[in-house]
């Protein structure tokens, strides 16, 4: 079982603190406050947000370290590393192409953002080893289960954003959230384990 470079550890925690302290900041900068409930995250970096560059750099950053992450997690299996780094490169493509507006839409965005969220959501199925050695977080119902978790997570969202739900901001948070920290979890397990000798 390949072991996990320190580096993906740091890849794997930089990418919800980033996220959390990139919306949290970029909220506190917009004049007349900004509703995180009722709000989507992309709205912080819209084109007509104040200082919107501080939540594309945190998007940006969070992809990137997506993306350190699946390059790191030798220990997952391939399939789900390549869906991990695809959802790192769609959550830069977030940033790359901003909403107009923060109540605007924009088909590019959408597609990307939606990307983001579904492979990010998919990755852990298609993670998981068979062996003594496996990490706690890469073993079959371990990962089926987180994998099933962060698919719904995200079809909340999608619900609440396809039926402009009163709390899209909410749900979005929370399955961003998750999504962010499964693969903490995975990297905190796989370098916690030890091949047997």
């Amino acid at each position: 079982m390949p072991r996990l470079p320190l580096w993906g550890l740091v890849s794997a925690a930089a990418a919800p603190v980033l996220l959390v302290t990139g919306w949290t900041i970029a909220a506190r900068l917009q004049p007349g406050g900004f509703d995180s409930a009722t709000q989507t995250i992309s709205a912080l970096a819209a084109v007509d947000a104040s200082h919107r560059w501080v939540m594309t750099a945190a998007i940006v950053g969070t992809g990137a370290a997506q993306v350190a992450t699946a390059v790191a997690l030798r220990p997952a299996a391939r399939p789900g590393r390549i869906l991990l780094a695809a959802g790192g490169v769609c959550t830069m493509l977030v940033a790359a192409f901003p909403l107009p507006a923060s109540s605007g839409t924009s088909p590019a965005h959408a597609v990307a953002a939606a990307g983001s969220f579904s492979l990010l959501a998919v990755w852990p199925l298609l993670s998981w080893q068979r062996g003594r050695d496996v990490p706690w977080a890469l073993r079959r119902r371990v990962a089926t289960t987180a994998g099933c978790t962060l698919v719904l997570a995200t079809a909340v969202f999608f619900h609440s954003a396809a039926t402009d739900g009163a709390h899209i901001g909410l749900t979005e948070r929370a399955a961003a959230v998750l999504l962010n920290l499964w693969p903490l979890a995975v990297a905190v397990t796989a370098l916690g384990t030890r091949p047997r000798g």
